[in-house]
């Protein structure tokens, strides 16, 4: 798979053999199939396109979405806080497009394997489809609803992103490993505060709520000052560990 960016920093991203087409020309298959990566080519109207390798980030920018996903700031505490690795186990609730999914996925590695539940047959398609243009084999996707039971066990994390994710909090402890982590992405406090108390009654450790806020720097030629727009509030995430 290569992605090739047009000269407006737009980008595309194609599989073998798959001829390019926009409003900037057209490149044929062939030529696309021989240019290496960091080579440039020119599209019938003379355009130019750069070749590039596309990373996970590049190809959720641009992946087929029919819901919100979740932003990288997000994403990055998950995958900071559980430590998760190489080889790991992981069961993700509320597939949506499949942005964590794929994540997850990338971090854990061909040894890993990541099982994600979706209740939408709509979206658990478009998830489908979005995990296979990617070319990554170690996702499943199940077109069923977690509450109806968690089907893995041994699991280093268990991500719920649902409307009430304290419903099966022990089933879910049940299904870590001693060590394993839940985690809960809530966009309201009340989800937060709930699955807090849930979670400590049933006797989870090292419990805590984390709100993320991302704000940028701009460099202008009187100084660096932040920006004036930021990536505020998205949700909660709650973390509670298996010991």
């Amino acid at each position: 798979m290569k992605m090739i960016l047009d000269e407006r920093g737009k980008k595309y991203v194609l599989k073998p053999g798959e001829e390019f087409s926009s409003d900037l020309g057209i490149i044929n298959a062939e030529v696309l199939d021989n240019a290496q990566v960091g080579d440039e080519v020119k599209s019938h109207l003379g355009r130019t396109f750069k070749i590039m390798k596309p990373n996970i980030n590049d190809f959720i920018d641009i992946m087929d979405r029919r819901c919100s996903i979740l932003v990288q700031k997000d994403i990055g505490q998950v995958l900071a806080h559980t430590g998760l690795g190489s080889a790991s186990r992981v069961v993700d609730a509320g597939t949506g497009a499949g942005a964590i999914a794929l994540n997850f996925g990338n971090v854990v590695g061909p040894e890993g394997q990541v099982y994600t539940y979706e209740i939408r047959e709509d979206f658990a398609e478009v998830a489908r489809k979005n995990i296979e243009n990617f070319g990554i084999e170690n996702i499943e996707v199940k077109n069923k609803n977690i509450k109806e039971g968690i089907d893995e066990d041994n699991l280093d994390l268990i991500f719920l992103d649902l409307p009430k994710p304290y419903e099966i909090f022990e089933e879910v402890l049940e299904s870590l490993n001693v060590g394993g982590w839940l985690a809960v992405y809530a966009p309201y406090i009340g989800q937060a505060e709930i699955s807090y108390r849930v979670a400590k009654k049933l006797g989870f450790y090292d419990i805590e709520i984390f709100e993320t806020l991302e704000r940028g720097l701009e460099v202008r030629q009187q100084g660096v000052r932040p920006k004036t727009r930021m990536v505020g509030h998205s949700g909660y995430l709650l973390f509670a560990r298996k010991l």
